[in-house]
């Protein structure tokens, strides 16, 4: 595990009373730029304090250090075995202190120790209408089968794929002449809008979990 910076800058008086949001990424970041887009508003109610990836070298990475926020990687190749690397990553984010962790891209399966951290305040997205086609290859397999409409979703994080309870969804109509990468771009857009919404109503309201029901803001 390796830190830019190994803890984060104490807030400033126009972020203290926001939301503390660590992000978990794999990729582009996409998403994490939303999400710090969206931070800077101050009454978006959440501000990104950390980002932690499975993969040194990424764009999303990239992303955080030109916006000032620490960053660490817990790559699972340098521990002995996934519960290993799962402690390791549960302590990475635990450095931030956060109210929430966002998993933005993140394409791993966290596991007991994490959970046992951060269950219950761990959001993560996929791009379909779950429990419609979970797993890596949500939008290949919607077009498979045919439907005419898919979407995407944000979840709670639990120990399986794609299976924790839906916190809000957006559908997108499948054109007929949708491959699996046009479809994919149009649900990447509305997959941003929906998780920086989304964050913004949890950090703002509250996150509560009564088995598969989700409420999110209501005091």
């Amino acid at each position: 595990m390796s830190h830019d910076r190994p803890t984060p800058p104490p807030p400033t008086p126009a972020t203290s009373t926001a939301r503390r949001l660590v992000v978990l990424v794999s990729g582009t970041g996409s998403n994490l730029a939303a999400l710090l887009a969206a931070h800077e508003d101050p009454a978006y109610g959440a501000r990104v304090v950390g980002v932690v990836s499975d993969r040194a070298g990424v764009a999303a990475l990239d992303r955080a250090r030109a916006a000032g926020v620490p960053t660490a990687v817990v790559a699972l190749a340098d521990f002995p075995d996934r519960a290993a690397w799962d402690r390791a990553l549960a302590e990475a984010v635990g450095v931030f202190s956060p109210d929430l962790v966002v998993m933005a891209g993140f394409m791993k399966l966290v596991g007991e120790a994490f959970l046992a951290r951060f269950g219950g305040r761990a959001v993560n997205t996929h791009p379909a209408l779950l429990p419609a086609f979970p797993g890596a290859h949500g939008v290949r397999d919607a077009l498979a089968y045919g439907v005419k409409v898919t979407g995407c979703s944000v979840i709670v994080v639990d120990g399986g794929v794609d299976s924790g309870p839906i916190v809000a969804q957006t559908p997108v109509v499948v054109e007929p002449d949708d491959d699996e990468d046009s479809l994919h771009e149009r649900i990447k857009a509305v997959e941003r809008t929906l998780l920086v919404e989304t964050v913004g109503a949890v950090a703002r309201g509250g996150l509560r979990v009564d088995g598969r029901h989700v409420r999110v803001g209501g005091g």
